[in-house]
């Protein structure tokens, strides 16, 4: 375990399901009123979870250093919405997270809605540097249409204005709405419903850093209700083809930059690793430097053919579709449309665990 990190395993929820005790965990925070829907609070960190020196702390401060139930009781105008059950899964910054955090939410999620027919929804609290990735991660493993919505801030809850309780608030009533589900993972912060597809965060401090650039928001949380204007039509949660309740470790995948000039000692360093996928993020529609280009040609599509990783073809630009390109296509790149290169590992990952077939990996990323 790493230090700084608190860990409580994530077995609650197993425990109480297996030995027949669903619903009698109990509701942190809050006294139960049976007359509210239930929300389990998933509490892994980050600066919703931080602590400054002072109150006008809002950017050095240390993440993950609240409990995930006393997240619910600093908010008391949760008891007006929803019974609220937390389960603390870490308490780290989201860069710490590991991959094993991420199959402990799938997996106790998917076990939640399974086992707990009481549940309305799920919400996690997450750090925003890595919350989309957290995020698509769980649009395309959890198998329920029970909504299932990450949420951050971007002040730490000790400071001056703090956003996190606000958007705690917001995402419990988010959970609790019908017009959630079917949906898919959501992000909700700022009073916006982004989906977890298109969400990236576009900001390093400011409250507003979660959109989903030219495609746009779901919809709002305002006082009045939670309102959706669309829905993404991408494949997502109960229509995804990948199943990670036996998965144990994921294929080996890894990033690199297109810029000037770049060194190719990192293509040729994670394909001697055995590396099985790396995304590029390259200029503009996705555009690999010549002197990438020829790295790859020597390196990797030379050599035999249970040893070449899966390239993907992704943008640093941040908007946009990545399309075919015969140049590419023909060495077998495969384009990754709209998802940007931390979420083209996220699927190029899960991929790997159903199949190496590159027309298959295409399919995929054509339809999530």
């Amino acid at each position: 375990m790493r230090k700084g990190t608190i860990m409580r395993p994530f077995s609650l929820a197993i425990v109480v399901f297996a030995s027949g005790l669903v619903g009698t965990a109990p509701c942190w925070g809050q006294e139960k009123s049976n007359d509210l829907p239930l929300v389990w609070v998933l509490s892994t960190g980050g600066t919703i979870a931080g602590a400054g020196a002072s109150s006008t702390n809002v950017a050095e401060y240390k993440s993950g250093s609240i409990l995930g139930e006393d997240l619910i009781k600093a908010v008391p105008e949760i008891k007006q919405y929803a019974n609220v059950k937390v389960e603390q899964i870490v308490n780290v910054g989201s860069s710490n997270l590991t991959l094993d955090n991420l199959l402990t939410l799938a997996n106790g999620i998917n076990a939640i809605f399974a086992k707990d027919p009481t549940a309305a929804g799920v919400v996690v609290t997450h750090g925003t540097g890595t919350l989309e990735e957290t995020a698509y991660f769980l649009n395309l493993t959890i198998k329920h249409e029970r909504p299932v919505i990450l949420v951050g801030s971007m002040r730490p809850a000790t400071a001056i204005s703090a956003d996190g309780p606000l958007n705690l608030l917001n995402a419990i009533r988010t959970a609790i709405s019908s017009e959630a589900r079917g949906k898919g993972v959501l992000v909700v912060m700022n009073d916006e419903i982004n989906g977890a597809r298109d969400v990236t965060k576009t900001n390093t401090l400011r409250v507003e850093t979660f959109r989903s650039p030219e495609l746009g928001y779901l919809g709002y949380v305002d006082e009045d209700k939670v309102t959706f204007y669309r829905a993404s039509t991408k494949r997502h949660t109960v229509k995804s083809e990948f199943d990670v309740s036996n998965i144990r470790e994921f294929p080996k995948v890894e990033i690199i930059y297109t810029y000037i000039e770049p060194s190719v000692t990192m293509i040729q360093a994670l394909h001697a690793s055995g590396v099985k996928g790396i995304v590029f993020a390259g200029t503009g529609a996705g555009i690999l430097s010549s002197f990438q280009k020829e790295a790859v040609n020597k390196t990797i599509l030379s050599s035999p053919s249970e040893s070449k990783p899966v390239l993907v073809r992704s943008s640093r630009t941040g908007n946009g579709r990545v399309i075919g390109r015969k140049e590419y296509d023909d060495l077998g790149y495969i384009p990754a449309d709209t998802l940007n290169p931390q979420k083209s590992r996220i699927l190029l990952m899960l991929a790997l665990t159903r199949t190496n077939d590159l027309n298959e990996i295409r399919r995929m990323f054509s339809e999530y």
